[in-house]
């Protein structure tokens, strides 16, 4: 079975450890270990009756919700199968332009997408020859601020794979000067609301701004497929008429709504993350030969002296644990790997892991 690319492959990951997939511990995947919230299975059992049904083909209910969720007219979102679908529709607009400018490392679905429409691509590495992270010092000091015209920019923020966060105020400048900016806020709604650095405040003001958000990382929602694009409402009907009808089905339309409105879910996962990841980077630093990168999202980069696919293997042959290597990141490669954020009890099993296999080294 060939490597993975993504991470949650457990039936890659079972087949190395030689057990079943439920056996597997899976850091490799970032998604919150607290979810799916109640509600949201509440609002799915509610819905099965509904599945001899055919979806609404605007899917008013459902972008009322994510509106009146980020106070927004109903018109300027966009809900589709997985954000991946989204993106896809957003590289075939960043095609039409010159030139499409991208931080490295980058997510690999980035490739993709722009890859399947024939995109230049110009790359601005994100990894600094003293061995640190940028992030921080200002975009401009990686991607030029006045490009040539016609230009896209496609960013993540938080950005995957480091955890880095880039401030509001840090890509503003790029929508003066840039004919397209997408902003994959995947990991944002990780952040509590005095901490976010989200745009969905300027798509009003910026009808080159289209940014891209997920309900399968906060809410642990994979296997629903479902994220929505926030953007000028002439984009999102443009893009409407590319793709086939009813993207999204009838039960992640009520898991979305439910998940939205459900505030004591979002408080606890603002309350969990901080600690834990804390937790699990603290107890990293201390196991030789790793380092780990600070990170607001729920997942943590760890640069090691060890080959990062050789202790995936490891450990999942001798402790079930699946890890995310980085070779897929071109810029990282085997010296780097990457672990979501989970409960304390899972934190530790990986560490104590971790720290047993450098002991036999």
């Amino acid at each position: 079975m060939r490597q993975p690319v993504h991470g949650g492959n457990l039936a890659w990951a079972a087949a190395v450890a030689g057990c079943p997939p439920e056996a597997i511990l899976d850091f490799s995947a970032s998604i919150s270990p607290l979810g799916p919230p109640n509600t949201v299975i509440a609002a799915i059992h509610a819905e099965i009756s509904n599945l001899r049904h055919y979806p609404p083909p605007d899917y008013s209910e459902l972008k009322l919700a994510l509106g009146c969720f980020h106070q927004l007219p109903p018109e300027w979102i966009l809900p589709g199968n997985g954000s991946a679908e989204l993106l896809t529709l957003a590289g075939r607009e960043l095609a039409n332009l010159s030139t499409t400018m991208l931080i490295t490392p980058a997510f690999g679905d980035y490739y993709r997408t722009l890859k399947a429409y024939n995109a230049k691509i110009l790359e601005f590495p994100l990894y600094l020859q003293t061995g640190q992270w940028g992030v921080g010092s200002g975009l401009e000091k990686f991607i030029p601020l006045s490009p040539a015209t016609n230009c896209g920019l496609l960013l993540n923020n938080p950005h995957n794979p480091t955890g880095k966060l880039f401030s509001k105020t840090e890509i503003l400048p790029y929508l003066e000067r840039y004919a397209l900016v997408v902003v994959d806020e995947a990991f944002m709604d990780f952040l509590p609301p005095h901490a976010e650095q989200s745009l969905i405040g300027e798509v009003e003001k910026y009808p080159n701004l289209v940014v891209l958000r997920s309900l399968t990382k906060f809410y642990s929602l994979p296997g629903l497929r479902l994220g929505y694009a926030i953007a000028h409402p002439d984009r999102l009907s443009l893009w409407q008429t590319w793709r086939d009808p009813w993207p999204v089905n009838t039960l992640a339309a009520a898991a979305a709504i439910a998940a939205i409105q459900d505030q004591e879910f979002q408080h606890l996962t603002w309350e969990w993350l901080t600690p834990a990841r804390n937790q699990l980077f603290q107890s990293l630093a201390t196991i030789p030969g790793l380092q780990p990168q600070p990170s607001v999202a729920n997942f943590l980069l760890i640069k090691s002296q060890q080959s990062g696919l050789h202790l995936q293997q490891q450990l999942l042959q001798h402790h079930q644990i699946l890890i995310r290597d980085c070779l897929s990141f071109k810029e990282l490669g085997d010296g780097f790997f990457r672990v979501a954020v989970r409960c304390q009890l899972d934190n530790q099993r990986l560490s104590t892991a971790l720290h047993a296999l450098t002991l036999t080294q």
